[in-house]
């Protein structure tokens, strides 16, 4: 399983900041992985609750087991995709997410949820990757991989990592779901792969579009690319690990 929570390290810094939870508050963290925000939330609504939500069972299981052994009491999981699950409402205080959002096949829907399970001025406080252009990580690896690299940067469509990553279609969707006032803070921040090539290597390997990529090339273009790819991680190896640059958004908006 990929290790998000030691990729984003620097990210969680950031956004542990932006959540600004009180003590009472109850919240939901939408696309919580394994844990990690929902965890964070958790030790600062001392005397709220938790619910962190999430469509993989793998993650869910692994969430459960973490705050388990962290001894972390206040915390509900729940497999489930927010865009079909029927969260309670006017239940929240605060919802969160950290690139939990982007993947949703019917946003609209998704974002109406997550607002009605909000109580009036209720806030929603989330971090998603801007447009992929801006993110070294993705353009870079995607360069190393295409067999053609004038195929890799005339690509038009977006992929769903980056669906959220322009922050007028942003706003406009929050707009249309019932959110006032969306503002976005610039994050960047390098994402860690590794303390070593061969640890990135293995890393970045996991990421699906790698794998999807490497799949359709012959075995020639795959032994390339893997050259390629390497030399990569090589430029990019620091003294404390090999590191990318990226940028992200922290929007955070209210209830109307």
């Amino acid at each position: 399983m990929i290790d998000y929570d030691l990729e984003l390290r620097h990210h969680n810094d950031a956004l542990r900041i932006a959540y600004a939870i009180r003590a009472s508050d109850r919240v939901v963290d939408v696309g919580c992985g394994t844990g990690q925000t929902t965890r964070d939330a958790a030790r600062l609504a001392t005397a709220g609750t938790v619910l962190g939500i999430d469509r993989s069972q793998e993650m869910i299981e692994r969430a459960r087991a973490l705050t388990s052994q962290a001894g972390v009491g206040n915390i509900e999981y729940v497999c489930a995709n927010a865009e079909e699950h029927e969260l309670p409402r006017e239940r929240f205080d605060l919802a969160i997410s950290r690139f939990g959002t982007m993947f949703f096949s019917r946003p609209m829907t998704a974002f109406v949820n997550i607002r009605n399970t909000l109580r009036p001025d209720g806030r929603l406080v989330m971090m998603v990757w801007q447009s992929r252009d801006r993110n070294e990580w993705a353009t870079s690896i995607e360069r190393a991989l295409a067999s053609d690299e004038s195929k890799a940067e005339s690509a038009s469509t977006v992929p769903p990592a980056f669906s959220l990553g322009e922050a007028d279609v942003v706003k406009r969707l929050l707009d249309s779901a019932g959110f006032l006032s969306p503002t976005f803070e610039d994050v960047r921040a390098p994402v860690f792969y590794g303390l070593d090539v061969d640890a990135a290597f293995e890393f970045v390997s996991e990421f699906s579009t790698v794998r999807d990529r490497i799949a359709g090339l012959d075995s020639r273009q795959r032994a390339h690319a893997v050259d390629r790819l390497r030399d990569l991680l090589v430029r990019h190896q620091r003294a404390d690990g090999v590191w990318f640059d990226s940028r992200a958004w922290i929007v955070t908006a209210h209830r109307d």
